[in-house]
């Protein structure tokens, strides 16, 4: 029996308008006004901005300004690459780099929007009919969970982040909900021409991520077939195959016609992926176990009762189809040791979209609880923002503007009059929210997690509008790589640099350093990172002399004394 009996007013949807305005508050913040992050953000916008500016070579071999990057594949580096090209003029080439980041989280979006509408209006799906009718249209009701899938998945604590960084993760988000609404569309109603497009998904899949992700929702699909009595939809599954192998082909081919720099990529990107498939540990469970409780907040809770809800019908395609990809993710988190977060990423189209149907057998008393807990703790960490901004802006409380300023030293803080009224109209829209939800007590299905994505888009709208100025101070390479860079002779002075690729990346791009390339040697400068944790005065690299280099320049980031860079001059014989 089904699990669900439902009225027809519990299935009024969003308005269109909305849900574009939620998902543009969302993406916008975070993607406007800010240098590239430390760490991938960076490196990733260093490889496309030194494909934007290279010839073939720079874009069959992915590095940053000669340190070679081969382990992911191409296709998120040339998209950006390609924009920075276009648009980088215009807006600013970090700008234009993470417009794509922008681009791939409403792709993904609408994948996760589209594919649980599909499922939601499936037969099996639909509630019960009542007794004297006014039960929903399955339209309204596929649209209303739909909507509530993707207020789930916004909401997701694990997505923003990597959401609104530069690099091949949010691409990856959106190819893998690009995948699930392809596979609801060929399990529903097998076709070639879903079969092609499923073909062209898992092709560029490789060429961003490699082919383990690829390979597993292929055996993952296949499974689902012979479990779902529908073994004859497995050869369109397969002829998927010829297709996906097409584009990392045709990758290999030019690679090998062309073999930039005298080497190749596609070894060290095939090690790469060796290393993703390893016999499970107890690290990389724990790992698992230990974040995902607050990566796929508040997903997770919703998705486990809709499992146990709709136990009686576990082969429904809209429990089935979601709880197989939720599966074939988790064994590849239990068996990659990286320990990363990333490997969590790939669960949350699924597990939204298995959320949203726990939303209608949901009990009030958990609806309320999750957001009485939305309430509190987003409520509580706008008001720390907020308190946060004060103290830089007025110097009290004195105990707090003091830690600020010690964590980012030399920030001085300026009123931006736009940027706090756009502050003070979203906190006022959370309060008439919450007042929203409070006083109606409305019927509709997604009222149990509007909540969550609104506290979602505030905390992270305040961050990144009054308090981006504070980020960018502490978190920047700007300011180092002008210094760094006043103390060569010129812009075309060759540097052989020893740093991480987020250095490299922030240095060539804010500095105009001119490192040295694949064919480089005998550089005049050695830039070399170290930790004073271990040592204030670096370890020379074995094969470099220490005797020949004499220290012209140590420096470091404002916010981070622990972080050392040295750099050295070739003393003349």
């Amino acid at each position: 029996m089904k699990p669900v009996r439902l009225p027809a007013a519990a299935t009024i949807a969003l308005p269109r308008w909305g849900i574009f305005a939620l998902c543009l508050l969302y993406i916008l913040p975070g993607l406007i006004g800010r240098d590239p992050w430390k760490g991938d953000d960076a490196t990733s916008f260093g490889v496309m901005w030194t494909m934007a500016h290279g010839n073939i070579a720079d874009w069959l071999w992915p590095h940053i300004a000669g340190l070679p990057l081969p382990e992911k594949g191409p296709l998120a580096y040339w998209i950006g690459a390609v924009s920075i090209k276009l648009l980088g003029g215009i807006m600013g080439e970090p700008m234009a780099a993470r417009l794509m980041t922008g681009l791939f989280f409403l792709i993904g979006a609408v994948s996760v929007w589209y594919a649980t509408y599909l499922l939601g209006r499936r037969p099996e799906a639909q509630p019960l009919k009542l007794a004297f009718g006014g039960q929903p249209e399955p339209r309204d009701f596929g649209r209303t969970l739909a909507d509530g899938a993707l207020l789930i998945y916004i909401a997701s604590l694990g997505l923003l982040l990597h959401s609104h960084e530069t690099g091949v993760e949010s691409l990856q988000m959106a190819l893998v909900a690009f995948t699930f609404y392809l596979c609801v569309r060929l399990l529903d109603e097998p076709k070639l021409r879903y079969s092609l497009q499923l073909g062209l998904v898992l092709g560029l899949l490789i060429l961003n991520r490699g082919w383990v992700v690829p390979v597993a929702l292929t055996l993952t699909l296949s499974a689902l077939c012979i479990v779902r009595g529908q073994s004859a939809k497995i050869r369109y599954v397969l002829g998927a195959l010829p297709l996906a192998c097409l584009l990392p082909i045709a990758w290999m081919l030019v690679l090998r016609q062309h073999h930039p720099f005298d080497s190749s990529p596609f070894p060290a990107w095939m090690e790469w992926n060796y290393r993703q498939i390893k016999i499970p540990n107890l690290d990389s469970i724990s790992y698992f176990f230990k974040y995902v409780i607050w990566f796929a907040w508040p997903a997770w809770p919703f998705a486990a009762w809709a499992v146990f809800a709709w136990r009686r019908q576990e082969k429904a395609l809209h429990i089935s189809l979601p709880a197989a990809f939720l599966l074939c993710f988790t064994i590849l988190a239990f068996i990659n040791h990286n320990s990363e977060e990333s490997l969590l990423l790939p669960l949350l189209p699924a597990i939204s979209i298995l959320a949203a149907f726990g939303l209608p057998t949901m009990k009030r008393s958990a609806i309320n609880a999750v957001d009485w807990f939305a309430v509190m703790v987003m409520t509580g960490t706008a008001s720390l923002i907020w308190l946060a901004y004060i103290a830089l802006q007025t110097g009290w409380p004195d105990k707090l503007s003091l830690k600020l300023h010690l964590l980012a030293p030399g920030f001085e803080s300026s009123f931006q009059p736009l940027v706090f009224l756009i502050a003070c109209a979203a906190t006022i829209a959370w309060f008439m929210l919450v007042y929203w939800r409070i006083s109606r007590r409305p019927s509709v299905l997604w009222r149990a997690v509007v909540l969550s994505a609104g506290g979602v888009i505030l905390c992270w709208l305040l961050l990144l509008s009054i308090g981006l100025p504070w980020i960018n101070h502490r978190i920047s390479y700007a300011a180092l790589s002008e210094d760094l860079q006043q103390h060569l002779p010129t812009q075309n002075a060759c540097v052989e640099a020893y740093v991480g690729p987020s250095q490299r990346a922030s240095f060539a791009y804010f500095g105009k350093l001119r490192f040295a390339g694949f064919s480089d040697h005998n550089c005049q400068y050695l830039l070399l990172q170290h930790s004073r944790r271990y040592s204030f005065t670096p370890e020379m690299p074995s094969h470099y002399e220490a005797k020949e280099w004499e220290s012209i320049w140590i420096g470091h980031r404002a916010a981070d004394k622990d972080e050392l860079f040295t750099l050295y001059r070739r003393k003349r014989p």
